[in-house]
């Protein structure tokens, strides 16, 4: 399924508050309800819109800390990756995991209330992660805004 103005156009409107109604995208972009409902649907059914949600205000949700925590592993053996993987996902603050390139294998963002809350998150946390050889910290002091993802890839 190619991706033309139209679809485009509804990925950056969902992009920017998905809680906007199917009536009011077609509206924007045009179409009639059902003509946008199938659209809809048609990316939704390609994988191209994976869900709807809600971007949190972390900080005032008392998560004032931003860690973004490098790990290398003693071993690449794919099982050894995938029991990390398991394991880094059920630890509480980590919001994304990636596989990376360069020096080191992982790259964790972690959200924490305050640095003794990232302090007991490593100690009884990441310190205990399987075939951990090294971990590197580093805290966000201050977040640029930049361009939302859909505006990134479709241009603003």
């Amino acid at each position: 399924m190619q991706i033309d103005r139209i679809d485009a156009s509804i990925l950056r409107l969902l992009a920017g508050d998905a809680r906007l109604s199917v009536s009011q995208i077609a509206t924007r972009v045009g179409l009639s309800q059902s003509a946008c409902t199938r659209r809809m649907q048609a990316l939704e059914a390609s994988g191209r819109i994976q869900g709807y949600g809600a971007r949190l205000g972390r900080r005032e949700l008392g998560f004032k800390v931003r860690a973004l925590v490098d790990i290398t592993l003693s071993t690449q053996v794919e099982e050894d990756l995938a029991r990390f993987e398991a394991e880094v996902g059920v630890i509480p603050g980590v919001v994304a995991c990636a596989l990376v390139s360069g020096n080191q294998d992982y790259r964790l963002t972690i959200v924490c209330r305050d640095l003794d809350d990232y302090e007991r998150l490593h100690r009884e946390h990441l310190g205990r992660l399987p075939g951990v050889l090294t971990i590197s910290s580093s805290f966000v002091l201050r977040e640029v805004p930049t361009r939302g993802e859909a505006d990134a890839i479709f241009g603003s």
